[in-house]
């Protein structure tokens, strides 16, 4: 074991849906932290500027498409990922997607799409690189939930259907998997802005509102998940597993100081 127990350096990570948003938060803080990373996206292109990116920390990048929606390509994926580096130590499941509406408007088919990408396609991502670190007794398998996981909102159920899932989905796994040596934790990101996310934040209102229910009294910046994700991958978090670890600047605590004028 390393005398820096957050040390990454030689660590092999996945992190899928890292074409922008979040991915790239997360897996740019692994590459700082000493770790190669696979660097996943539906559309092989759009990873052509992180990979620069990666490569310019002094750290391996290898893009490969994925859509976690599609099982064969979830196994290509993987297979790619351990032919080339031979190994898989960390995998940080963040694809996911979303669908804003009333919940009398959803339809049957956006409700399968929200819960196919964040849950079913989460699992078997999870499933096949489970698969290749049970030989070598280790592994880091890190979901990541939202404030969704633990709260219900209004306007996107589809979406809290999903977190809540894949909370109750890390439990099982890390029961599951724990005899192998492998951790399964949930990282839940509060309010941060992303693509996913825009649209919220155009709306200054809405904006006031949030940020006064969070007794840090600001939204998540990309640096404030950089240490959680870099805990949970190392051996800093060894004996910690099926645990969802919530950064989002306090709002879990149920704070309800102001209504939307």
């Amino acid at each position: 074991m390393s005398g820096n127990l957050f040390d990454l350096t030689g660590k092999v990570a996945i992190v899928t849906g890292s074409s922008r948003g979040l991915g790239q938060y997360l897996a740019r803080a692994l590459a700082h932290a000493g770790a190669d990373v696979v660097i996943t996206s539906r559309t092989l292109e759009s990873l052509t500027p992180f990979k620069a990116e990666i490569e310019a920390l002094g750290r391996k990048s290898l893009p490969l498409a994925l859509d976690v929606r599609d099982y064969d390509s979830i196994q290509t994926m993987v297979a790619a990922a351990y032919d080339h580096y031979g190994k898989i130590d960390i995998l940080v499941n963040n694809a996911g997607c979303n669908v804003r509406k009333p919940a009398v408007e959803v339809s049957w088919d956006e409700w399968n799409l929200v819960l196919d990408t964040n849950l079913r396609g989460s699992f078997f991502v999870a499933q096949a690189v489970a698969k290749k670190m049970i030989p070598r007794s280790y592994g880091r398998v890190i979901n990541i939930g939202s404030v969704t996981t633990m709260a219900g909102y209004a306007g996107i159920t589809p979406y809290c259907a999903s977190r809540g899932g894949v909370k109750q989905m890390t439990m099982s796994l890390a029961d599951d998997w724990g005899p192998y040596g492998i951790t399964v934790n949930c990282l839940a990101p509060g309010w941060f802005r992303t693509e996913q996310t825009k649209a919220l934040y155009d709306n200054t209102a809405w904006v006031e509102y949030i940020i006064d229910r969070i007794p840090l009294k600001r939204v998540g910046q990309p640096h404030d998940l950089d240490g959680a994700v870099v805990f949970l991958a190392s051996d800093a978090s060894a004996y910690i597993t099926g645990q969802t670890l919530l950064v989002d600047g306090g709002i879990s605590t149920g704070a309800t100081k102001a209504t939307i004028k």
